[in-house]
This record gives structure tokens, C-alpha cells and sequence, in this order.
């Protein structure tokens, strides 16, 4: 008889193939059940309330003829990233000054414990009276909800940074700023990351919302005039889905960067160990690493060739991002300029490592 002790050790480990195993066992399940409930003529759990999966799944090929859903799709991804770009440029500089700066930290840490109890829906009429009804509003908002939970965040990792490394760095006789760049920073920067990876849930929560207050399209307005129409449950079901999927594929590329801008987080003992489980976890790691890195440089080709047409017209002016991403479509232009720009200063910095090791 198997040994079946460590499914139901507390807090146990699993392997990678007992994760994979159960993981495909649950999912098994959920949607035996769900078959299960809504399988027949009369199923236990009528239609409309929990449709058939396979009447979701078909839903999908009626939103992309009659809802548009790529393009839905993809305003609300680019209202999602606007958000968190807007938030971002202004919560971290913000954040590092109030809790650096003790004159800062005095007049405002009582506002920013405060904020924290402001509740975010209300806020929306306030944001139509100052900017009106359109993707600035809708970015200001989504921009302000990730803010005031981002921001108490930002202040509190600041606060638990080590004193022994600050110690260090006054020995050495560093400056504020060497202060901040080598120690703050990215001790900070390696924490909020986790954070950051948080509110990604929580901000779909506000797209949705915010893009059912008008009738300008994306998932949250498609998924109102579904939810209106009681017998097209399914679409809502689909739209719920493809929401889950989007902010699953998310988390994957925030987990993926975290582990690039911050792979201390990330060493083992076992590293060099080669019979070890690291060292076979490594190597998968290594060709993931390399299709990610192929798959980046592809959408890098892919953006060139778009921007150019959208500033250009080398394609015939289609403007495809404009079309796709309609008012947020500069945060595409600002992510993949950065990544540009990142890609730019490790081939330089590569180069200046590798200059002194010639001569």
C-alpha cells in the first residue's frame, strides 16, 4: 500500500510531479461537478444559473462575432496596465520621500493612514465631475484605487528595511542617495514587487466596475449588457473566464520579471548541488528562460513594425494599436520603450564588464 502520509502532513511539501498530478486531479473535479449539475434536459441547477461549460466555451465564437471581443479585451488590458503605470510614477517617488524625509513623513503620514478607509466606488462621480466620461477619467480612477493601497505599502517596506545593511553602508561613508540607490531601493523594490503582483486582482475588480459606468466597451461593459439579458448567462460565465485566464497569464509575467530584477530572492544552497532537486528545476528554468527570451524579441520585432506603421504609416496607417488599445494605447508605446531601453543598458553594461577582461 502506497505511503499517502504526505498529502496530509501539515503545512508538507509537494513535489513538482505530485503538484502537477493533483493539480490536474482538481481540475477534474471542478468540472465533473460542474457537467454533473448541469448535464440533461433538467439539469439540478437550471441554466440560468450556472450554464453547461460547453455552452461557454460556444459563447466565445459569439463574442468575437457580435461583441468584438478582441478589441474589448484589449481596451480593458490597456486600461488595467494605464492604471498601474500612473499609480506606479506616482506612488513610489511619493512614498519613498514621505517615509525618507521626516519633515514629509510628519505632515503627511496621518493623511496617508487615513486614505486607506476612503471607499473607492463613491469616488467615481467625483471623477467624472473633475475630468469628464472617457478612458482619462477611467485611467485616473483605476490609477487612484491601486494608489491609496499602494501607497501606506510602499511606506511600511521602506520601515522594515534592516538596520544592519544601513549600518554598512554608513561605515563605508555612503552618501544619502548611495544610501537610497544601493540599500532602499532594492530591498523596497524586491518587496512592493509581492504587493504589486496583489492588487492585480483587485484591480480588475475596479475595471470592471468602472467600465460598466459607460457604454464604452471593454470586458466590463459587455459583461453589464450580459448580465441584463438572463438568458445569456453564458457570455457572462465566458467573459468571467477569459478574466481569470488574463489575470493568471499576469501573474505568470510578474512572477517571471521577479525573478529577473530580483534573483537573490530566489538562491538556494542546492544551487551548485547538480544531483539535487535545484539543479533539475534550473534546467527547466534554462530553456523557459530561452522561449521567454525568443517570445520577447519576437513582440519587440512585432511593436517596431506596428509603431512605425502607427507614426509612419509603413503598413498603410492602419494604426493597430490605436485601434486595439484606443485612449491607453501610450502605455504600450511606455512598456515596450522601457523594455527597449532595459534590453539597451545590460548590452551596454555587458560591454563595459567585458572591456576591462580584454585588456
Amino acid at each position: 500500500m502506497a505511503n499517502t502520509d504526505w498529502m496530509f502532513r501539515l503545512r508538507g511539501s509537494l513535489t513538482k510531479s505530485q503538484n502537477n498530478l493533483l493539480g490536474v486531479v482538481g481540475v477534474s473535479i471542478f468540472l465533473g461537478l460542474w457537467i454533473l449539475l448541469t448535464a440533461g434536459e433538467d439539469p439540478i441547477v437550471v441554466k440560468q444559473i450556472l450554464p453547461h461549460p460547453f455552452k461557454v466555451v460556444s459563447s466565445y465564437s459569439e463574442l468575437l462575432s457580435d461583441n468584438d471581443l478582441v478589441v474589448n479585451t484589449a481596451k480593458s488590458i490597456g486600461l488595467n496596465l494605464a492604471g498601474y503605470i500612473l499609480a506606479m510614477l506616482i506612488t513610489l517617488p511619493l512614498g519613498f520621500a514621505i517615509a525618507l524625509v521626516p519633515l514629509l513623513r510628519g505632515l503627511f503620514q496621518r493623511y496617508v493612514e487615513a486614505i486607506r478607509f476612503v471607499p473607492i466606488t463613491p469616488t467615481v462621480g467625483l471623477f467624472v465631475i473633475w475630468i469628464g466620461i472617457g478612458i482619462t477619467m477611467k485611467s485616473a480612477f483605476m490609477a487612484f484605487g491601486i494608489f491609496i493601497f499602494l501607497l501606506p505599502v510602499v511606506i511600511q517596506r521602506i520601515d522594515e528595511v534592516q538596520s544592519v545593511y544601513l549600518k554598512t553602508v554608513y561605515t563605508l561613508g555612503a552618501t544619502n542617495w548611495q544610501t537610497v540607490r544601493t540599500v532602499y531601493i532594492p530591498s523596497v523594490m524586491s518587496r512592493i514587487w509581492d504587493d504589486i503582483r496583489i492588487m492585480t486582482a483587485i484591480s480588475w475588480t475596479y475595471i470592471v466596475f468602472i467600465e460598466s459606468y459607460s457604454s464604452a466597451g471593454g470586458l466590463g461593459d459587455i459583461l453589464l449588457k450580459g448580465a441584463k439579458r438572463r438568458g445569456r448567462i453564458d457570455k457572462v460565465f465566458a467573459l468571467l473566464v477569459l478574466i481569470i485566464l488574463i489575470g493568471v497569464f499576469q501573474d505568470k509575467i510578474f512572477a517571471y520579471m521577479d525573478r529577473k530584477l530580483f534573483p537573490h530572492k530566489y538562491q538556494t544552497k542546492g544551487k551548485y548541488d547538480h544531483n539535487s532537486k535545484d539543479a533539475e528545476e534550473s534546467a527547466l528554468s534554462v530553456i523557459i528562460d530561452y522561449i521567454w527570451l525568443a517570445f520577447t524579441w519576437v513582440m519587440l520585432f512585432l511593436y517596431v513594425v506596428v509603431a512605425m506603421d502607427e507614426f509612419f504609416g509603413v503598413l498603410g496607417g492602419y494604426n493597430i494599436l490605436t485601434y486595439l488599445f484606443g485612449g491607453t494605447a501610450w502605455v504600450i508605446h511606455f512598456i515596450f520603450l522601457s523594455i527597449i531601453g532595459y534590453k539597451i543598458y545590460g548590452l551596454t553594461r555587458k560591454k563595459i564588464v567585458a572591456q576591462p577582461a580584454l585588456e
